[in-house]
């Protein structure tokens, strides 16, 4: 008699996906979004065995599709005995009740935001990570605590009273108050998760600034999930990174050392994936990742250019740095994965479609030591040298230059902190008041003018700003320092010749 192994694992659900194509919604097209939607669904452990999807000018205010195709799709779920129907939109609480009743208890019904963020919650590796995923989750659910506690009376009958209520005092069921103790756990749960999130933001703060006191600048990769960002942190870096052909593989940040052609250094951060249509949710609990990239020195930008949507994917990484206020960093894009391409011959016309893009595969190695040389211009060519004199009320401005800039030497005067480096040029135009502000003939006016020595800078404290900072202010006469003797010297020599 032989003997047959039992199977140890469950069953994979059956998933059934539901995608609307309305206007002015997502970046993909519908046949293109179901299949990420497929991806995302088989990265959770889900068997998709069916799809479908209806065009809507606007989601019906009661089931989301038309009430017809509701029970076109029902029929469809019933026939393939699936498990889950998942939603290529967020659902409201109303059209997630309504569709709960009309698919009946033994079909679950999720919508794109639950199924990232259960993928999230799968793949969260640190405490951070499990933190920021917990928060969403529970922003998430709070205002949808219906289901759970339906077996439970929810009596409404009765006499209705002088105010015309249905119901009356002890007629309430005990389903209703269930429901307002949960609300009330979850909303202190969700208030601790803030007060420990808030602590992870400090501590990983602490830790940039610590980096930014060793004067090494850092980039921040970042790009569509699954466009090979963590591959290529381990092809630059040795970082020895998880990397997985699914959706979302790594979430948590991962910062490695990387020496460049000629002989500096910068820090690359591995961030979280971005992805069209990109819960709000995870965007506000992952706000402490989302810093990494808010102050990083440089963003390279990774594109999977093997993707037919590649440069549909590309629009939705830059929409969500928009959204998350780190649209003006300088940016480096890597179009990876050309190993992939059978052709190559349109590669040359693609570059021009994004920012200093180099093409790259971060699989074979192919391209990364053109894309090194192109990051360590970005970075250490586009800094502008400056000498400034800043007075100790402006401690904003000194915090601004040690958190962005590379402070080569910093003295300490009595009314006036000498700062000499480099710093990025998109944060120049924040210490205009303390560069020379110079008319054709060289005389300050306007605000300059107006200004006390405290507030006008270096050259109100005898201290001079190197002119090529800007092109158009170099002048010899302001260039280095003089004397305050020879300052009201050639005053008065100047008042004198405009007197004759």
């Amino acid at each position: 008699m032989t003997r047959s192994s039992l199977p140890t694992e469950p069953p994979r659900e059956r998933a059934f996906l539901v995608g609307v194509d309305l206007p002015g919604q997502g970046a993909l097209p519908m046949k293109e979004s179901l299949a990420e939607l497929e991806l995302l669904a088989k990265t959770a452990g889900l068997d998709v065995v069916g799809s479908a999807w209806q065009s809507l000018p606007r989601p019906n205010p009661k089931t989301f599709l038309g009430t017809g195709k509701v029970q076109e799709i029902k029929e469809q779920v019933d026939e393939l005995v699936a498990d889950v129907v998942i939603f290529d939109e967020e659902l409201s609480p109303r059209h997630q009740r309504e569709l709960e009743r009309i698919f009946g208890e033994n079909v679950r019904i999720l919508d794109r935001t639950a199924l990232i963020l259960d993928i999230f919650a799968q793949h969260a590796q640190t405490r951070e990570g499990a933190l920021q995923v917990e928060l969403a989750q529970y922003e998430y659910r709070l205002p949808r605590l219906t289901r759970a506690w339906t077996h439970l009376a929810r009596q409404a009958g009765g006499g209705g009273g002088r105010a015309g209520r249905a119901g009356g005092v002890g007629l309430r069921g005990p389903g209703e108050t269930q429901l307002e103790v949960d609300r009330r756990v979850i909303r202190q749960r969700i208030s601790r998760l803030r007060s420990e999130l808030e602590k992870v933001r400090a501590h990983r703060g602490r830790y940039r600034a610590r980096r930014r006191r060793a004067d090494i600048p850092t980039v921040a990769i970042v790009g569509y999930t699954n466009a090979g960002k963590s591959t290529l942190l381990n092809a630059l870096s040795e970082a020895n990174v998880y990397v997985a052909d699914e959706l979302f593989a790594t979430l948590d940040p991962t910062t490695r050392r990387v020496e460049l052609p000629g002989g500096k250094a910068t820090l690359l951060t591995d961030t979280v994936g971005f992805i069209q249509k990109l819960p709000t949710t995870l965007i506000a609990a992952f706000r402490a990742t989302l810093e990494e990239i808010q102050e990083a020195d440089l963003i390279l930008h990774v594109v999977d250019l093997s993707h037919i949507s590649a440069e549909l994917h590309a629009q939705a990484v830059r929409d969500t740095l928009e959204e998350i206020g780190a649209q003006d960093i300088p940016r480096v894009t890597a179009l990876n994965k050309i190993d992939l391409l059978s052709r190559r011959y349109g590669l040359i016309d693609l570059l021009d479609h994004f920012d200093r893009a180099v093409p790259i595969s971060a699989k074979t190695g192919e391209g990364l030591d053109n894309l090194l040389r192109v990051v360590e211009q970005e970075l250490f060519e586009q800094m502008v040298p400056l000498e400034l004199c800043l007075p100790y009320g402006e401690g904003r401005l000194l915090s601004l230059f040690h958190e962005h800039g590379l402070a080569e030497q910093v003295d300490y005067h009595k009314k006036y902190v000498e700062v000499r480096g480099k710093l990025p040029r998109r944060f120049v135009h924040e210490f205009r008041s303390y560069l020379p502000e110079l008319e054709s003939g060289g005389g300050e006016t306007g605000e300059a003018a107006k200004r006390s020595p405290s507030q006008r800078g270096p050259d109100a404290l005898g201290e001079g700003v190197p002119g090529d900072a800007f092109g158009d202010l170099e002048d010899p006469k302001v260039s280095g320092s003089a004397p305050d003797g020879q300052h009201q010297q050639s005053a008065k020599e100047e008042g004198a010749a405009d007197g004759d």
